[in-house]
């Protein structure tokens, strides 16, 4: 229960701690207003104007002119709706077979130290380094995934797995699966390992089915991990870039945000509209987290209540 008694003024030490605190992280934050703050304010200015890549120098304040460019471009809107499928597929998959995984290596077993170092390795691979690879493997003409099925008899010819557009994008997925999920099985797993033994040796006494144990103890005890873990990778997803460029490049049926950014600002020296779009997923990243944080802290309170 919440107390309605006013808190207490803070004491001497208390007040030291905290002006001790704010001593250690104002160099950071300064830091990071620097390197940070300044690129993106730059960025969201060149959203309103007509910069172009090669002179930024002569920009012209065009108001709104950008983002009524990306409003009426099918790709943009395209980006968006592959952004978010992604985000949406990868990061679901990725915590229910992350959970699967920290529930088996939480359980003791013969090895279970070099399993958990061995579910680290495609996490550990740089996302350019394992995104080649898996292009090589997913070449239609010479790579082992299509070499394996045909050998299975599961396809009766190669497929072009990140050239046909209605697989590129679950290819990708596949892929990124394959790389976060460990990372996603770390997280889980630090919180099964903290997790009190006595509400365990309480069921088990009791005789309650290790299904009931788990939705009833397990999942609650290990919530806010869960949620924290859900939140990092989907704000990841949201802004994925690395991973679908270098296995289908500019193809619009795999282009994310970032990637469609990248495409105005580079390839069509565009400046003004590649940073609205910059400006448009940054905003999307901030309310997504805004509105996680305080649904987060909702939950928390109704909980306490």
């Amino acid at each position: 229960m919440w107390s309605s008694e006013p808190p207490a003024a803070a004491s001497p030490l208390t007040r030291a701690r905290v002006r001790a605190a704010w001593a250690f992280v104002t160099p950071m934050l300064a830091v990071l207003a620097l390197v940070a703050g300044w690129p993106l304010l730059r960025t969201v200015w060149l959203g309103f104007t007509d910069a172009e890549l090669a002179g930024m120098g002569d920009a012209t304040w065009v108001g709104l002119d950008n983002y009524r460019i990306l409003v009426g471009d099918g790709t943009w809107w395209r980006a968006v709706g592959n952004t978010v499928w992604f985000t949406v597929v990868s990061v679901a998959l990725e915590t229910v077979l992350g959970l699967a995984i920290a529930l088996v290596l939480a359980a003791p077993f013969p090895g279970r130290g070099l399993a958990r170092a061995a579910v680290l390795v495609p996490w550990a691979i740089p996302t350019i380094v394992s995104a080649k690879m898996w292009g090589w493997m997913l070449h239609d003409q010479f790579g082992l995934i299509n070499d394996a099925l045909l050998g299975l008899g599961l396809i009766a010819e190669p497929v072009a797995w990140t050239a046909d557009p209605d697989l590129a994008l679950w290819a990708v997925i596949a892929v990124d699966v394959w790389k976060t999920t460990p990372f996603m099985a770390l997280l889980l797993l630090a919180a099964l390992q903290m997790r009190p033994r006595e509400c365990y040796e309480a069921a088990r006494v009791d005789g309650i089915h290790p299904v009931v144990v788990f939705f009833r103890v397990t999942l609650p005890l290990i919530r806010p991990a869960l949620v924290v873990a859900v939140v990092f990778r989907a704000l990841d997803a949201l802004r994925v870039f690395d991973l679908i460029y270098v296995l289908t490049s500019n193809s619009e049926a795999t282009m994310s945000m970032s990637v469609y950014a990248r495409q105005q600002l580079i390839d069509f020296q565009d400046a003004g509209v590649g940073s609205a779009a910059a400006t448009l997923l940054f905003l999307v990243v901030a309310v997504f987290t805004v509105i996680t944080i305080m649904a987060g802290r909702l939950d928390i309170t109704e909980g306490a209540r």
